[in-house]
């Protein structure tokens, strides 16, 4: 395998993993905890794991950065499976704008080439989002 695929097949693995402890025991899995706190509390350990890659980008090591880059694309993962969103399904969304300029294509979308639905558009409450999150010991 090239280093593309491996890549690929970690990913793969690792989403399989966070989709088997879906209906866990949050008592024995964090991400059963996760997911049992809904899509609100995955989307807000998200926005605090992107600002932890945003401050270690700006005032850490690379290796802090790589850290904090591991639990937020665990944390996407986990919202992924959530969602029922398969890793195939953002990769193949990635292939094709490959060879495409990103100004091209984030004008295609703000044309409205997009199945994003209307910005504006009252998104339901899953539970979870008006909750506090606990911290985990700094991720």
């Amino acid at each position: 395998m090239n280093d593309k695929q491996t890549t690929a097949h970690f990913l793969d693995e690792l989403y399989e993993i966070i989709v088997s402890r879906k209906g866990g025991d949050p008592k024995e899995s964090y991400t059963a905890e996760i997911f049992e706190a809904g899509i609100g509390r995955s989307a807000l350990k998200i926005g605090e794991e992107a600002t932890e890659v945003i401050v270690a980008a700006l005032r850490e090591t690379p290796r802090h950065v790589v850290s904090e880059s591991a639990d937020l694309l665990y944390h996407l993962l986990v919202l992924w499976a959530a969602l029922d969103i398969k890793p195939a399904d953002v990769f193949d969304e990635l292939e094709s704008r490959a060879g495409t300029s990103g100004i091209e294509e984030k004008e295609s979308r703000d044309e409205g080439d997009s199945d994003e639905g209307d910005p504006d558009e009252e998104v339901p409450d899953e539970g979870g989002a008006d909750e506090e999150v606990p911290d985990e010991g700094g991720s």
